[in-house]
C-alpha cells in the first residue's frame, strides 16, 4: 500500500483529496497546522471512509519540523495543498504569503531530495495565467506577470519545482486548478473559511443563511454579457480525483517529462451573477447583494480548456454547477 503525505489535509480541497485516496486504496497522512482548518474534519473523514489517517499538526514553516517529520515517516509521494490561499488578503500581506507558500514547499523539496523521495503534486492555480489572450485557457497560454502576490507564489512555485525536477531527478505534476466549490455528497466536509470568506461561494451560503448582511459583486463593468466576471467553478470532488490519478500517473512511471502541468476544471464559464441566479434557483432562498467597485488584482474572465487533462490524465468533470452549488448550500445549513 502506497504512502501519500497530503498536506493541508484538513483544508477545503485536501480533504476531499483524503477521502479520494482512501477510497483508491492509499495510505494517507496528513499535515496541517490548523491555520485555516478544523482538527475535526479528520472525524469527518474517517466517518465517511472508515479508515482514520495518522495526523500531524506541523508548521511547514518550521525546518526542524519538516525534517523531523521526514526522519520518522517514509513516504511514497506528496500531494501540497498547504499554502494561503485569497487574491485580496495576498495584497495586503504579500510577505506572510511568500514566506508560507515558497518557504514550505523550499523545505519540502528539500527533503524530497535528501532522501530520494520520488511524486510530487503541486496544487497550482489558474492565476498563473493572469488575463489570458485566448479563451478557454490551454497549458500552452504564456504565464502572464502575476496580479496578486498569491499569484505569484504559485508562478514561483511552479519555476522552483520545475528547476528542481532537472536538477534533482524528482517527477511532479502541477495541476492548475480553476474555481473550487461544493461539498462532498455525504455533507460531512466542505469548505469552511475561518473569519470572513475570501471565495465567492462561501459568501454566496453565508448572505443566504443570514450569516452576513449583503454579497458584495465586485464590479458589473467588465466586458462581459452581464458586465459581472466569468470564472470556472469546478465541484470540489471532481477536482479531488484529478489530484488521485495524477498521483496514479506518476507512481506508474507514465509521466512524459519530470514536471507536467494540467488545467483542471469544466470548460465552461459562468459569471458572478449567472452564480448568483443559479444558486437562487436551486436554494429558493433570494439573495441580498450589491454592486460595488471592482477589487484589486481581479481578471475579467478565465476558463478552462481541459482537452490535455481529459485525455491524457484521463480525468473529466462529472459535476454541473447546479449541484455543486446545491452541495455548498446544504453544507452550509448543516453548520
Amino acid at each position: 500500500m502506497k504512502k501519500i503525505l497530503v498536506t493541508g489535509g484538513l483544508g477545503f480541497i485536501g480533504s476531499h483529496a483524503v477521502v479520494e485516496l482512501q477510497n483508491k486504496g492509499y495510505q494517507v497522512v496528513i499535515i496541517d497546522d490548523l491555520s485555516n482548518s478544523r482538527i475535526e474534519v479528520l472525524d469527518s473523514i474517517t466517518s465517511i471512509t472508515g479508515i482514520k489517517p495518522d495526523f500531524h499538526q506541523i508548521d511547514l514553516r518550521v525546518k526542524i519540523d519538516v525534517q523531523n517529520f521526514f526522519n520518522n515517516n517514509s513516504i511514497d509521494g506528496i500531494i501540497h495543498f498547504a499554502a494561503f490561499k485569497a487574491v485580496g488578503e495576498s495584497v495586503e500581506k504579500p510577505l506572510e504569503y511568500y514566506e508560507n507558500n515558497i518557504g514550505s514547499l523550499v523545505y519540502l523539496l528539500q527533503e524530497m531530495r535528501d532522501r530520494k523521495i520520488d511524486n510530487f503534486i503541486f496544487s497550482s492555480s489558474c492565476t498563473v495565467y493572469g488575463q489570458a489572450d485566448e479563451l478557454p485557457i490551454t497549458e500552452k497560454a504564456p504565464i502572464k506577470p502575476a496580479e496578486s502576490p498569491y499569484g505569484n507564489t504559485k508562478q514561483i512555485g511552479e519555476e522552483i519545482i520545475k528547476e528542481s525536477c532537472n536538477a534533482y531527478n524528482l517527477n511532479a505534476i502541477a495541476l492548475r486548478y480553476f474555481n473550487p466549490i461544493g461539498a462532498h455528497d455525504s455533507i460531512k466536509i466542505g469548505e469552511l473559511p475561518l473569519g470572513v470568506p475570501q471565495n465567492l461561494i462561501p459568501y454566496v451560503t453565508q448572505t443566504a443563511i443570514g450569516m452576513r448582511e449583503e454579497l458584495s459583486v465586485f464590479g458589473d463593468d467588465y466586458p462581459t454579457p452581464d458586465g459581472t466576471a466569468i470564472r470556472d467553478y469546478i465541484h470540489v470532488v471532481d477536482l479531488a480525483k484529478a489530484h488521485v490519478l495524477a498521483m496514479k500517473r506518476l507512481l506508474e512511471k507514465k509521466n512524459n517529462k519530470n514536471f507536467e502541468t494540467f488545467n483542471v476544471g469544466t470548460g465552461t464559464g459562468s459569471s458572478v451573477m449567472e452564480v448568483i441566479n443559479a444558486f437562487e434557483k436551486v436554494s429558493g432562498k433570494p439573495l441580498n447583494y450589491k454592486i460595488v467597485e471592482r477589487r484589486q488584482g481581479d481578471i475579467t474572465a478565465a476558463y478552462a480548456d481541459t482537452t490535455f487533462a481529459n485525455e491524457v490524465l484521463e480525468w473529466k468533470s462529472e459535476k454541473t454547477l447546479e449541484e455543486a452549488l446545491l452541495s455548498s448550500w446544504k453544507w452550509q445549513q448543516k453548520q
